[in-house]
């Protein structure tokens, strides 16, 4: 016959909350800042691609309108960190809404006018540099910038996110000694 060992661990709520703590502070906190200093790395190289072909004759210019935003939907839909690189005054997509529902336009695409109001002015034709029409050839700029940069933007998080965890830890031990 065996004899049955009882054993019973006090006080490990603390320390389940401490690592809760240093989850979210390296996850989300950290692991937000080190994303977008790499988005940020890119869209630097992609305004320096953009430069090359704005016409400095006009008033517009693609490479003030380049821009690094936090992808609050992907972060909503499945908890992953993300960031998007784009050209200000894109197309947009039809929300999942009762509405466009009804309409079958959920997820398609939308055309805008663009907006005077963007920093780099009404840059709607930045889609027929990238991609190209049938009478003008492809110049891109933002898919070389992601292609020519992904090793230095993956080295930036590596280290701007060790320094998070870093921050983390130590946090955490200042908090378990007091």
């Amino acid at each position: 016959m065996a004899d049955g060992v009882d054993y019973q661990l006090t006080g490990i709520e603390d320390l389940i909350g401490k690592l809760d703590a240093v989850v979210y502070e390296t996850k989300y906190k950290g692991g937000r800042f080190a994303l977008r200093k790499a988005a940020q790395l890119i869209r630097d190289k992609a305004r320096a691609n953009a430069m090359r072909l704005d016409d400095p004759a006009t008033a517009q210019s693609i490479a003030k309108n380049v821009a690094e935003r936090w992808n609050g939907s992907l972060f909503k839909r499945t908890g992953d960190l993300g960031f998007r690189i784009g050209v200000l005054g894109g197309a947009k997509q039809y929300a999942d809404t009762k509405a466009n529902r009804r309409g079958v336009r959920v997820g398609e695409t939308y055309k805008t006018g663009g907006s005077s109001g963007n920093p780099g002015g009404d840059t709607f034709y930045w889609r027929f540099i990238e991609f190209g029409t049938s009478k003008l050839r492809a110049q891109p700029f933002l898919r070389p910038a992601m292609e020519n940069n992904l090793d230095a933007a993956t080295t930036e998080f590596i280290k701007q996110y060790g320094k998070a965890l870093d921050r983390a830890i130590k946090k955490a031990s200042k908090a378990s000694r007091s």
